[in-house]
């Protein structure tokens, strides 16, 4: 094998398919990075048997062959070499990268020993890569980190025609996000559980092209699996991830028809008034709002304790009440709304706020819902 590649197309390949290698590998080889290098260019791939990357690149192929190498230790060389183009050839049980005048050395391992990627499942539809991030970094907000309950640390992606919701819970919050998409067939519907964290990461690595092709099988080939393909420097990206088992929880109704109370709030000022205000919050108790008179008093703190209070204006609708979250958890929302106002919307003081953009478009909502914590007498 040898070749010679653009330094910069070759170390963006490199970082995006190493960027989800196990950090404890269960066998040595999955600590590797396979290289191919055929009349095509080169393909760089990395699979843990949960989730598999795949980069294509173009190159100056002079020998076919392949070779599989620590992708971590690949992927911190490609990021301090020269600007300069990139030789890689096979000698032996040893790859040689040369950049300039720097020179490394590799040790490969056994590339039979390799597990073969699994295949992507058809084509469901495309959606715009750069919405598609967005509205992703907003839904796993609320996902689950606690891996004793696997099914809360996944994202639901429910497809209906052209519509994608996407929803999230870690059983203290709840986050919905609407957008429309290009379905492959205009009656698709299809629904998924995927792990927050590799969505997450994979939507946000996919934004170099206009597009973002997701597939999902309902059944038969690629059962189990859902896939990922848009455009990288110098070639395309591919990556796929196994579904995770179990029922997601039935959420929507969570949401209420009909709300009592409404405050709109200035979504900058409330911010910045809730992170100084539980500077002074003890570990597990919640910040409190008091909603009366058009303004929003915040309290934190109690006792002997170091305590806080600040008042900022609210446009109220309905009666005042007196409420707390967990100040992380409501900053966590209120971060990921767009727009300069929040609604906050109650029932009553003892059920879930819901918050969302003052000027949300009905196409692209998106929807947080916090439950209430216990206020300190």
């Amino acid at each position: 094998m040898k070749f010679r590649v653009d330094r910069d197309v070759f170390a963006d390949a490199v970082a995006w398919a190493a960027r989800s290698l196990p950090v404890r590998p269960s066998s040595p080889v999955l600590a590797g990075l396979l290289i191919e290098a055929s009349d095509e260019g080169l393909v760089l791939s990395s699979f843990d048997y949960e989730t598999s990357a795949r980069a294509t690149l173009k190159a100056e192929v002079s020998a076919e062959g392949k070779a599989l190498v620590s992708g971590r230790l690949l992927a911190d060389i490609c990021r301090s070499l020269p600007a300069k183009p990139v030789e890689v050839t096979l000698e032996g049980p040893r790859a040689s990268l040369v950049c300039g005048s720097a020179r490394f050395s590799l040790q490969t391992m056994p590339v039979e020993d390799y597990p073969t990627l699994p295949q992507m499942p058809a084509a469901t539809g495309t959606v715009s890569s750069s919405e598609f991030a967005h509205a992703v970094a907003q839904a796993v907000t609320a996902a689950g980190r606690d891996d004793m309950l696997p099914v809360l640390t996944g994202v639901r992606i429910e497809i209906d025609g052209s519509s994608m919701a996407l929803l999230a819970t870690d059983r203290f919050r709840l986050s919905h996000r609407e957008l429309t998409w290009n379905p492959r067939t205009p009656d698709e519907s299809v629904a998924a559980l995927v792990p927050a964290k590799v969505l997450g990461d994979t939507a946000k690595s996919l934004t170099s092209g206009e597009e973002v092709t997701i597939a999902l099988s309902a059944g038969g080939t690629g059962e189990g699996l859902i896939g990922f393909e848009g455009s990288g420097l110098g070639g395309v990206r591919r990556t796929t991830t196994r579904l995770l088992d179990g029922e997601f929880p039935k959420v929507r109704s969570l949401f209420p028809s009909e709300h009592l109370t409404v405050a709109k709030v200035n979504k900058a000022e409330l911010v910045e008034t809730v992170k100084r205000v539980a500077l002074v919050a003890e570990r597990n108790t919640a910040v409190q709002l008091r909603f009366e008179d058009n303004s929003l008093v915040l309290d934190a703190g109690s006792g002997d304790e170091a305590q806080a209070t600040e008042v900022i204006e609210a446009d109220l609708q309905g009666e005042g009440l007196t409420t707390g979250f967990n100040p992380q958890f409501l900053l966590d929302g209120l971060t990921a709304i767009d727009g300069e106002m929040v609604d906050l919307a109650f029932t009553q003081a003892t059920k879930p706020v819901v918050i969302s953009g003052t000027d949300a478009d009905d196409g692209s909502s998106f929807r947080y819902l916090l439950m209430p914590r216990r206020l300190l007498s």
